[in-house]
């Protein structure tokens, strides 16, 4: 090879690599849970070049609040006998609707059954709902696989769903597991409003859940405008997102263009010496396409 050709293709490698984006997994329960962060997302995919995949917990069966949905789609949302057949198609679709506007990549679906409302995460990992050993297997695959920056998942706070706590403790200590030598960064994601009371430290019986007291709560505030009269924010991609889950007509109506911030905790499994470079990765995202200082 010629030394001049051999320069030019390390030239096309080095700044290749330079040039990738952040890698992130998003570990959820159902369809729509990433709404909690979607402007994230779209800034990440969109304007840092990064890959986003999603791993969904559940077969999207649940979730029967769909009234006007039921109009729209002409089936009874309401009625679970009916949701139990036609929701998990109708849900995958939305959520893959949802990926569009975000910039997903890889869509991986586990199917583990969309029961019923409940608040208790251990007879999950107990054996009684979910098949824990597969999914635990394949999230292990996908990550080893991914070699990914950063895993986001939900808060998984005592009032929140019980599918919800599952799949966020099984991200979690998935990437405790893994056998790497550079572990994906978890954060436990949460749509809220600016001047928020809410706080989170531990869900109990369940340490791995701890947040590290060294640091801050990260943030996207979507609601921040920009551009003619500031009439234009990432609030609207938001909207974009839970309009593409109309089987949710009730929980999408009542959410429409709410929550200000996208915040995120960082999980004290996390290494403390990566606080830092999550900030910065934070304020690259803020600096991003239009800045939203």
């Amino acid at each position: 090879m010629k030394p001049i050709l051999k320069v030019f293709l390390l030239f096309l490698i080095s700044n290749t690599l330079y040039a990738q984006g952040p890698k992130v997994l998003i570990v959820t329960a159902h369809p729509d849970d990433e709404t909690m962060f979607p402007a994230t997302v779209f800034k990440i995919t969109r304007e840092l070049k990064g890959t986003v995949d999603l791993a969904l917990i559940t077969d999207a069966s649940g979730g029967y609040n769909g009234l006007v949905a039921s109009t729209y789609y002409d089936k009874n949302l309401t009625d679970s006998a009916t949701g139990r057949l036609a929701l998990p198609l109708i849900r995958k679709k939305e959520l893959m609707c949802s990926g569009e506007v975000m910039g997903i990549r890889n869509f991986f679906f586990f199917d583990q059954l969309d029961d019923f409302y409940q608040l208790d995460p251990k007879p999950f990992f107990e054996g009684k709902r979910w098949d824990m050993a597969f999914c635990e297997k394949k999230l292990n695959k996908i990550l080893e696989e991914g070699q990914y920056d950063y895993v986001f998942c939900l808060v998984p706070s005592a009032e929140q769903h019980a599918h919800h706590k599952t799949a966020s403790i099984l991200a979690i200590r998935a990437v405790q597991n893994l056998k790497a030598a550079k572990k994906p960064i978890v954060l436990g994601g949460r749509a809220l409003n600016k001047n928020f009371t809410y706080s989170f430290d531990v869900l109990e019986g369940f340490p791995e859940t701890r947040i590290s007291a060294k640091a801050p709560v990260f943030y996207f505030d979507r609601s921040f405008g920009f551009g003619e009269d500031k009439k234009h924010s990432y609030m609207i991609v938001a909207d974009w997102v839970k309009a593409c889950h109309k089987s949710q007509s009730g929980d999408m109506n009542g959410s429409m263009h709410r929550g200000d911030l996208e915040t995120f905790w960082y999980f004290a499994i996390n290494e403390e010496s990566c606080i830092e470079a999550t900030s910065k990765f934070f304020e690259n995202i803020r600096n991003s396409g239009f800045v939203t200082k």
